[in-house]
């Protein structure tokens, strides 16, 4: 038996991926990877300040669609579905890489936080994306895949990780239970867990500099984490070819969660 050669791609996909403030952001690696395999890649942008960088960096994936995102502000969400389905009339992945907390939370102690910083916190975190899962599921009637970005301190105490730690712990809930529910539908759900790398958003946890060298000097695979790593497991995980990884967190962190 001779076994054809083949190569991965995307070609015809759409995607959309939300999250890129520049070229050092997660999601930035994501789309590259999967405009690299062929897709085409609509992108966000959450304010002004970062519009001209998102810009540039669309024009480099030919993005037809740049529109602005803020989840806290009622009815973006909605737009830039709505903007989809008018122009594409389909969708077939999609990247969810944000998360905030207010300072006073992610500095403070979670025994400490208020209703309001917590339900921020949660409500960008992990609420988004599920709100993005049920605008996205009309749009995937051929099945797609859904990803949203973990870390490590949904399962342990991290320190100085404080509220946004319980954060993901629900966002990989929802995965489990998006995933079970849509399913059925061939819509396939992922949570992403890399080790400490540096972005824009990492660098606003304390003492990060500590925590990164502590995910390298214990991590099985040694060396720095990249964005393209993580966006190269996200292009593979939207491959036909991993049509029955479903529902669970992917660690792509040299093994670090493995360590005691």
């Amino acid at each position: 038996m001779t076994i054809p050669s083949t190569k991965p791609s995307l070609e015809g996909r759409k995607a959309l991926v939300v999250g890129i403030a520049n070229e050092h952001s997660i999601a930035w690696g994501c789309a590259k990877w999967l405009r690299a395999l062929g897709a085409e890649v609509a992108v966000t942008y959450r304010t002004e300040k970062t519009r001209k960088f998102v810009e540039a960096l669309a024009a480099e994936l030919d993005s037809p669609i740049v529109m602005p995102l803020d989840v806290r502000e009622p009815g973006q969400t909605e737009t830039v579905f709505e903007r989809i389905a008018k122009e594409w009339g389909r969708l077939d992945t999609v990247v969810h890489s944000i998360a905030f907390s207010p300072k006073q939370a992610l500095c403070g102690r979670v025994v400490d936080v208020t209703r309001h910083d917590f339900m921020t916190t949660l409500d960008v975190s992990c609420w988004s994306f599920i709100r993005m899962a049920h605008l996205a599921e009309p749009l995937m009637a051929q099945g797609g895949t859904l990803f949203t970005m973990s870390y490590h301190g949904s399962q342990r105490v991290v320190e100085n990780y404080s509220v946004v730690g319980l954060a993901k712990a629900a966002l990989e809930a929802a995965v489990r239970y998006l995933a079970a529910e849509l399913g059925p539908k061939g819509i396939r759900v992922h949570a992403i867990s890399p080790s400490p790398l540096v972005t824009r958003a990492a660098s606003g946890l304390p003492e990060f500099e500590k925590l990164l060298a502590k995910a390298y000097d214990k991590s099985p695979v040694r060396g720095r984490i990249s964005i393209d790593d993580i966006g190269a497991a996200t292009a593979f995980l939207a491959l036909d070819a991993a049509r029955l990884i479903t529902g669970d967190t992917i660690y792509v962190d040299g093994g670090y969660h493995i360590m005691d």
